[in-house]
């Protein structure tokens, strides 16, 4: 039965991981292009850029957080969907055993990981017949970060900064202003976004995020939804959210609608944002023997084109070296927008990390530490030791309500992640002498390669994305967005970025 099916599937997990679409590819190297040089956003791009290539080159994770697998499978009449079922599950474990994917799925009530990505509800399997002979798989993988930033809006509703959204296709378009500039850096912008009109809670949700199966460049056949989808490409952009949300010229690559009836009572507009890492690829299989007859998205007779033509991300003079344990009066000397480069031990924290510091005493002495917001893809080698194969930042709010005590407690100096967070961490950051850098979300063979070792591990009862890392880092590269003065880049472009909103939403 299929005795191709497995390896096929496996193939496409594999490749959806570690290989950027064409579309997808094309629409970065136009970001890197638009960015002035030397801005914040162009940094980031050059260092997305070329973890892209690392991660085609090295077949590892284009980032760590390899998200929920979602998988799209037309079958013809007939075809044995329970066995396909399970291999799908297979494949998704064994993907997940050689380092291809992070364990990513946890109980939700006693919060275990079962460390092969298969549960309740994971992987994602949706399953359609049609009436050719042949087999569709299409598979994306969408991480937590994104996820996070969706949103789902009832019609007639009042938005910060553009009034009111009424039952009309405008605001829909303000729907999606709105969701783009809500999410700002903590979805890892440039980002792109499915949308759905209509529906029911659950069938929108559903159908927005199908609308990520599109490709980036293709024309929607209702003339009235690709209005709506040029007339947001051609707004959203002038928010100057930029990438990471450090300001900039390009923060969406991609708008794509779909509509499905509703109830009378009911218009929502749901909104699946994903991030620059667009993980999305397709396979047609042999229906006799389940072998791959063709890739969708990509063409395996085309050569990659690099992002790069050169080494990446270059030094520019002006950085500032530092080593842990951090002095707090280097801390308190650096200010937003520096640019440092870390060397020495890091130690990586995670929601269940966080959660225990404030019931417990830390497995390490964290006085003048770097806390990494880092759920790490690892391997354990022959000789029983580890080795980190994918390790970008994720999203640091979710940490909000622990992070300023944590600082205060046990003399952390710097919070490495993603997208900024609160005013309670600010005040921590001022009062203690602190500060919070920003990394590059999804990252994660550019951060891998700066980690030299892994000098031990605590906590690994919580899995190994939520385990405290102990790590020893060279010249790991990161922003200074939050310092010990007050000052919050992240607040600055939320601020600037809701000004450009009122103008262009009217």
């Amino acid at each position: 039965m299929l005795p191709s099916f497995f390896d096929s599937v496996l193939q496409l997990i594999v490749r959806t991981s570690t290989d950027l679409p064409p579309d997808v590819r094309a629409a970065m190297k136009h970001a890197l292009v638009a960015e002035p040089a030397a801005t914040r956003s162009s940094q980031a791009l050059t260092i997305i850029a070329q973890n892209i290539d690392l991660a085609s080159d090295a077949e590892g994770a284009i980032c760590q957080d390899t998200g929920m697998p979602t998988f799209e499978v037309k079958t013809p009449v007939g075809a044995n969907q329970i066995w396909m079922r399970q291999q799908i599950r297979e494949a998704i474990a064994e993907a997940t055993r050689r380092g291809k994917l992070r364990p990513n799925s946890v109980d939700s009530i006693t919060g275990t990981n079962s460390g092969d990505n298969l549960g309740p509800g994971t992987p994602i399997i949706h399953f359609d017949q049609w009436e050719r002979d042949a087999i569709e798989i299409k598979l994306i993988l969408k991480g937590g970060g994104c996820e996070n930033t969706n949103a789902q809006y009832a019609l007639p509703v009042e938005l910060p900064h553009l009034g009111r959204a009424d039952r009309t296709l405008d605001g829909v378009r303000k729907c999606i202003l709105h969701a783009v500039w809500q999410a700002q850096g903590k979805g890892c912008a440039p980002g792109a976004v499915g949308v759905c009109v209509g529906g029911d809670r659950t069938s929108g949700y559903t159908h927005a995020k199908e609308q990520l199966f599109r490709t980036l460049d293709d024309i929607n056949p209702d003339s009235r939804l690709a209005e709506v989808e040029a007339s947001v490409m051609a707004a959203v952009n002038d928010l100057e959210i930029g990438t990471m949300g450090f300001g900039g010229k390009v923060t969406l690559i991609g708008c794509k609608i779909g509509a499905l009836n509703r109830l009378p009572a009911s218009f929502f507009v749901s909104v699946a944002y994903d991030c620059w890492a667009f993980r999305r690829l397709g396979v047609e299989l042999n229906a006799q023997s389940g072998a791959i007859d063709a890739w969708l998205y990509r063409d395996p007779s085309h050569p990659i084109i690099p992002m790069l033509d050169q080494a990446g991300f270059r030094r520019t003079g002006t950085e500032v070296a530092l080593r842990a344990p951090l002095r707090e009066a280097d801390v308190r000397a650096l200010k937003v927008g520096d640019v440092v480069m870390i060397s020495g031990r890091m130690f990586t924290g995670r929601d269940a990390v966080h959660s225990h510091l404030m019931k417990h005493e830390p497995p390490a002495d964290l006085r003048g530490s770097v806390l990494y917001h880092c759920g790490p893809v690892v391997v354990k080698e022959a000789d029983g030791g580890w080795r980190v194969t994918a390790a970008g930042p994720t999203t640091s709010i979710r940490e909000e309500p622990y992070q300023g005590e944590i600082i205060k407690r046990y003399g952390v100096r710097a919070v490495i992640g993603k997208g900024g967070m609160g005013a309670k961490t600010l005040a921590a950051l001022q009062e203690h002498g602190a500060v919070y850098l920003n990394a590059i979300g999804g990252a994660a063979q550019f951060y891998a390669r700066t980690i030299k070792k892994v000098d031990d591990v605590s906590l690994l009862e919580f899995g190994t994305p939520e385990a405290m890392w102990h790590l020893e880092v060279e010249d790991f590269p990161a922003i200074v967005t939050m310092d010990a003065h007050g000052n919050s880049l992240h607040k600055d472009v939320e601020q600037e970025s809701g000004q450009h909103l009122e103008t262009i939403g009217v």
